[in-house]
């Protein structure tokens, strides 16, 4: 094991734990669309998306025959250093890459990163495999263009929540295509990692209908492309798995790190205290010390030379 399960909780004042746990004592739970009348309605519904300043390039990523629209920010004063693409969350069926847009711009210019944020397919319209063929395709256009399109050739991936799982499930894929040492570290927060039932934390959100909505038609939900967790997890970049010990998909996360590093991969495991699922985009001082310290990793892998190994 590369992380200690004795001593997973992220180092924090005190007062920050306290002042989460007031915020979360009086902030109503989250709950996602029950049916697809539902998931119509919070759709229509949804303020349009904050511009960024400058604002995002829009394009069209093309690998392998596929053409993915990508939102893009580069630096705006100095030449990128790398990139990171981002995979955003939404149950697979709801938000857009546009969402992001204020907090990409943030950190292009905060990391000296290009970022890529992929608009990929939503379910049900487009169930799997839309999603991760659109995810692939785009990390495919980032190695083959990176170098030429932004100077850059240092790759990151990540995602929160599906994007989590879409961005693992992005690099057994390009594992398997012989392109993931094309990138050198992924930041995974609260991911889901079963959506088959089969684990215990698979079956805490088995009647949710995000599962249905975008893999309800499929018998074997154990297909690692859409439960990572049963994937072959070997040869696989450094991950930074960031959870909250309130969120309901804490044990897929336990699990999900103790597998990748049973699988010899080098993994850093973060669990913030009193913290619910999503907790990095709440108003919250935790949060901010979350998302500092997933901005430090970032750099860390973007930094380090090619040939180096990560510390244990």
């Amino acid at each position: 094991m590369r992380f200690a399960l004795g001593n997973l909780f992220a180092d924090l004042p005190p007062e920050q734990v306290d002042e989460a746990r007031s915020f979360y004592r009086s902030r109503a739970a989250g709950r996602g669309p029950g049916s697809a009348e539902e998931l119509r309605e919070v759709r229509a519904q949804r303020c349009a998306s904050v511009p960024a300043d400058p604002p995002a390039v829009e394009e069209m990523a093309e690998a392998s025959g596929a053409r993915v629209p990508v939102r893009i920010f580069t630096p705006s004063d100095e030449r990128a250093r790398g990139v990171y693409l981002d995979i955003h969350g939404g149950g697979f069926y709801m938000d857009s890459a546009a969402r992001g847009d204020v907090r990409n711009r943030r950190l292009a210019d905060a990391l000296q990163l290009a970022v890529v944020s992929v608009d990929y397919r939503l379910a049900p319209e487009h169930p799997w495999p839309a999603a991760p063929d659109d995810c692939a395709a785009a990390a495919l256009w980032l190695v083959e263009q990176a170098r030429k399109r932004f100077g850059a050739d240092r790759l990151v991936i990540g995602g929160s929540s599906a994007g989590a799982t879409l961005a693992l499930a992005t690099l057994l894929r390009l594992r398997d295509s012989g392109v993931v040492d094309e990138f050198a570290g992924a930041v995974l927060q609260f991911g889901t990692y079963d959506l088959s039932a089969q684990t215990p934390a698979g079956r805490r959100i088995a009647d949710e209908y995000f599962i249905r909505a975008y893999a309800g038609h499929v018998a074997d939900r154990t297909h690692p492309d859409i439960s990572p967790i049963y994937a072959d997890l070997r040869d696989l970049p450094p991950a930074l798995l960031v959870v909250g010990s309130a969120d309901v998909l804490l044990e897929d996360n336990l699990a999900m790190a103790s597998r990748l590093s049973a699988a010899g991969n080098h993994v850093e495991l973060r669990v913030y205290p009193e913290a619910p699922h999503g907790f990095t985009g709440h108003p919250t001082a935790m949060a901010q010390t979350a998302l500092n310290g997933i901005e430090t990793w970032l750099l860390d892998r973007i930094t380090q030379p090619r040939t180096a190994s990560p510390a244990p």
